[in-house]
């Protein structure tokens, strides 16, 4: 199972692509991302994120809507939703219509979010380690090794999966923690759901329960 720390703060950057498109476009934020490699995109996340929590866990914690928001404005521009979002449809992605994507897109990325953003509280400053990049990395494509400090002081491998987004921007789409792929992990248990009933259902069910229907597909994919 996988360690809901690690989890939380791997799968809450993923979840902050879940804003609609166009408050995608040209933010100051996303404006410096251009200039950064992976890396420093994951340790300026980290780095803000600390900064952001520490010291106001209790405030956050009884402002559920603040700590959203805190989570949006600091990972959002570094996402590509759209597709993420095609990769976890797989392949009903290609029978989906585009408004089924987008709704799809937004509900299951605003109900990752409610379900791990508690999670982040217990994050500090120091929790992520950046790890060197490997020689040879793609033009295109690259892989952004960490590792998450528990409280018990045990390491979890966490590796964030970057591209070349149409804007010409570094963009993660895919988080694997210890081996495991967000992307494909989700992708399973959205298949099984849709072939039980159909993508309209999954989509209100979504959008009408949020979290609570994250920890469905969990309990009947076995994911932690």
């Amino acid at each position: 199972m996988l360690r809901t720390l690690a989890f939380a703060f791997a799968v809450t950057l993923v979840a902050a692509t879940a804003a609609p498109v166009a408050a995608q476009t040209a933010t100051p934020a996303a404006a410096a991302a251009a200039q950064q490699t992976p890396q420093q995109i994951v340790q300026s996340i980290a780095d803000q994120l600390g900064q952001a929590i520490d010291g106001h866990q209790a405030e956050l914690k009884n402002d559920r809507p603040k700590l959203i928001a805190t989570i949006n404005r600091i990972l959002l521009p570094h996402f590509d939703v759209q597709y993420a979002s095609l990769l976890v449809l797989g392949r009903y992605a290609r029978t989906a219509t585009p408004q089924q994507r987008e709704r799809f897109a937004n509900a299951f990325y605003n109900s990752i979010t409610q379900r791990y953003a508690e999670g982040l509280l217990n994050y500090t400053r120091g929790r992520v380690q950046v790890l060197p990049a490997r020689a040879g990395g793609d033009a295109r494509r690259q892989i952004v090794r960490t590792e998450v400090v528990l409280n018990d002081g045990k390491k979890v491998a966490v590796d964030y999966v970057f591209h070349r987004a149409l804007n010409g921007q570094w963009q993660a789409y895919d988080v694997i923690i210890e081996g495991i792929s967000y992307i494909a992990n989700f992708r399973s248990q959205v298949g099984e759901e849709i072939r039980r009933s159909s993508l309209d259902a999954l989509i209100t069910r979504l959008e009408s329960q949020g979290g609570k229907a994250i920890d469905t597909l969990n309990k009947q994919g076995g994911a932690g």
